[in-house]
């Protein structure tokens, strides 16, 4: 793990029995104040043994916060978060031998090559040389650096050093693996082949993994389930599929011009309707059956000071759902540090 606060090695002794929980991590009324404003305001979270589980928000809704809780970076205000068996206040040591971090920033020297950060790594762990060479096999064979490993970590592309970064944080085999925001900033194919690297270690390992992101596609395409944070606060929790009926089987998306508050209330009243959520001069619409709610919510907008300038169906998105949470976007909806 390439960002903790400090080092104890892993093969000090043995540890003490953990804690009965249920799953891979669980936090119970979980609070982080910065001064008076609460950057998780009382997250409660059961992640299983061996599931992807995707941490989903905007930009300052508290996901990075949770999850330097989680990873022993920062102590919770309230509450309690326990991380494979570990409480993270009372037994931080004992969490930081379980865990790997990739943080956003990876912390990474320019002047060394790959090989010679990975076998820093091993060394920091407790790892002896044999192990280190093992290690060194094992993580290369499933993180993809190629020849890259021997040159300098200074003459990689963003999408080498995310990838350096994540071998780093396999190289004491952990048992959960946090990802904060893995693939931001990448290009398409340098993400397609940090979301290839995950389901690897999670299909082949086992390992858990809590995976930060404000990117769709990607809670959509790695999750076993989603948690969906706004300002602090866990506003729904499942399935990408289940979230995403919740709001119905398709999506009536209307682009108007005008203002007509009483409009919304009268789509809400509609027999084919399951919900309604208005941003600006965008009217989103979740239906059951787009066949019969489209023609209806056609004329009830005619009989409105509404201009309708487009309207068309899809299936819903993770968007969608949180929009009709909290009548925001994903891309704009944070406020929390």
């Amino acid at each position: 793990m390439t960002d903790v606060c400090e080092y104890v090695s892993p093969l000090a002794g043995p540890a003490e029995a953990p804690d009965p929980v249920r799953g891979a991590i669980a936090t119970t009324g979980l609070v982080r104040r910065f001064g008076p404003v609460a950057a998780v305001d009382g997250i409660d979270l059961d992640v299983a043994a061996g599931e992807i589980y995707g941490f989903l928000g905007p930009n300052g809704a508290g996901k990075s916060t949770v999850l330097r809780v989680l990873c022993t970076l920062l102590r919770p205000s309230a509450g309690r978060a326990v991380v494979a068996g570990h409480d993270v206040v009372d037994e931080p040591q004992e969490v930081r031998f379980r865990i790997g971090v990739a943080l956003q920033e990876a912390a990474l020297d320019d002047r060394q090559s790959g090989r010679e950060l990975l076998a820093l790594q091993g060394r920091l762990y407790g790892l002896r040389s044999s192990e280190i060479r093992v290690r060194l096999g094992e993580v290369l064979d499933l993180v993809d650096i190629g020849p890259a490993i021997d040159r300098r970590i200074g003459t990689y592309s963003g999408g080498m050093k995310r990838r350096l970064d994540l071998a780093a944080a396999l190289m004491h085999n952990p048992e959960v693996l946090f990802l904060d925001e893995p693939t931001t900033g990448l290009d398409p194919t340098s993400r397609e082949s940090v979301w290839s690297e995950v389901r690897r270690l999670n299909s082949e390992l086992g390992m858990t993994i809590f995976l930060t992101t404000q990117y769709l596609e990607e809670a959509d395409e790695l999750a076993d389930r989603v948690g969906i944070i706004s300002r602090g606060r866990l506003v729904a929790e499942g399935t990408p599929d289940a979230l995403k009926r919740s709001i119905g089987l398709d999506v009536i998306v209307v682009e108007v011009h005008g203002d007509d508050p009483a409009a919304a209330d009268t789509l809400r009243h509609l027999d084919a309707v399951d919900a309604v959520s208005s941003e600006g001069q965008t009217i989103t619409i979740g239906t059951g059956d787009s066949s019969v709610a489209v023609s209806a919510v056609a004329v009830a907008l005619s009989r409105s000071r509404l201009e309708v300038k487009s309207l068309i169906v899809r299936t819903p998105t993770l968007d969608d759902v949180f929009r009709q949470l909290t009548g925001a976007r994903l891309d704009d909806a944070g406020t929390a540090p």
